[in-house]
C-alpha cells in the first residue's frame, strides 16, 4: 500500500499543546486517507481542560503531541486563538462522530464503538446504522480503561477488523487508551469522543445551537449536569494562564505533517 502523506495541516500550539487549524472536511480527508493508505492516525479533540490537564500530566501532554490531528474544540481554545489572529472555528467528537460514521457507511469503512456504560455502545452503533445505512459495525463494547484490561480488549478490536474505532472513555483515560495501544488495534483511525455516546444513544442532551454558537456549552452542562462543577474550574484557570503566558500562550502556526 502506499504511505504517501496525508495534506499539511497548519498546526500552532496553545500553552505548549497542540492545535491543528482544521476543517471538518479536512479531518474527514485525513481519516479517509489513514484508512485507504493503511496508515495509522490518533484524533484529539483539545480543548481547555485538555490543556489545563496536559500541563500537568506528562504523558498526556506528549499523546497529545503525538496525535496525528488535533481539532479545536471548546470555546476556550477558540478563544485563545482568536486573540493572537487566528480565525478557527470549533470541531469536536460530538460533531465527528456524525461526519466520520456517514462518510464510513459512504466509503464502506467499518467502525468500532468503546466505551460509556453498559450497554450505550450498543445503542449508538444501532442508533447510527438507522441513520446512516449500510454502516458496517464491527462491535460495540463498554470496555474498561483500565491497563490490566488493554491486551483483551485491545485483541477484540484487532479481530473486529474494524477502520475506524471510537473511544468514549473521557479525557484523559480515552486518549491516553488509544496512544498506549494504537499499533496493536488494527485499526487506522481512533479518535476520542467523550461524552458523545451519550448524546447519540439519548442519554443525554447537547447544548441548543444557539448556545453552541456563542461558547454557551459549558454553561449548559453545568445546568444540566451540576456534579461536573469541579471540572469547570479548569476554565477560569485556563483563561489566567493564556492572560499571563508570554504572546497567549499561543505557538505560531507551522506546516505539519504527520
Amino acid at each position: 500500500m502506499s504511505n504517501a502523506p496525508p495534506p499539511p495541516f497548519e498546526r500552532c500550539t496553545v500553552l505548549g499543546v497542540p492545535v491543528d487549524l482544521v476543517t471538518e472536511p479536512e479531518v474527514l480527508a485525513a481519516a479517509r486517507g489513514a484508512v485507504e493508505h493503511g496508515k495509522r492516525a490518533q484524533i484529539v479533540t483539545v480543548n481547555a481542560e485538555f490543556v489545563v490537564m496536559a500541563q500537568e500530566k506528562p504523558t498526556f501532554l506528549r499523546a497529545l503531541q503525538d496525535a496525528a490531528v488535533a481539532t479545536p474544540d471548546g470555546a476556550g481554545v477558540v478563544w485563545a486563538l482568536r486573540r493572537r489572529g487566528i480565525d478557527i472555528r470549533r470541531l469536536g467528537g460530538s460533531d465527528l462522530i456524525w461526519s466520520l460514521s456517514e462518510q464510513a457507511a459512504r466509503l464502506g469503512h467499518s467502525v468500532f464503538f468503546l466505551g460509556a456504560a453498559e450497554g450505550v455502545a450498543q445503542e449508538v452503533a444501532h442508533r447510527l446504522s438507522l441513520r446512516y445505512p449500510g454502516l458496517r459495525v464491527a462491535g460495540a463494547l463498554a470496555g474498561t480503561p483500565r491497563e490490566e484490561d488493554e491486551e483483551a480488549i485491545a485483541a477484540r478490536i484487532h479481530e473486529s477488523g474494524a477502520d475506524i474505532l471510537f473511544v468514549a472513555y473521557g479525557a484523559p483515560e480515552q486518549d491516553l487508551w488509544i496512544s498506549r495501544n494504537l499499533d496493536h488495534l488494527g485499526v487506522s483511525v481512533a479518535i476520542g469522543v467523550g461524552g458523545s455516546f451519550d448524546y447519540v444513544a439519548g442519554k443525554a442532551r447537547r447544548a441548543p445551537p444557539w448556545m453552541r454558537d456563542r461558547g454557551l456549552d459549558w454553561l449548559w452542562r453545568l445546568v444540566m449536569q451540576p456534579w461536573r462543577w469541579r471540572r469547570m474550574l479548569a476554565l477560569p484557570r485556563f483563561a489566567l494562564l493564556v492572560l499571563t503566558a508570554r504572546g497567549g500562550g499561543i505557538g505560531q502556526p507551522e506546516h505539519y505533517f504527520d
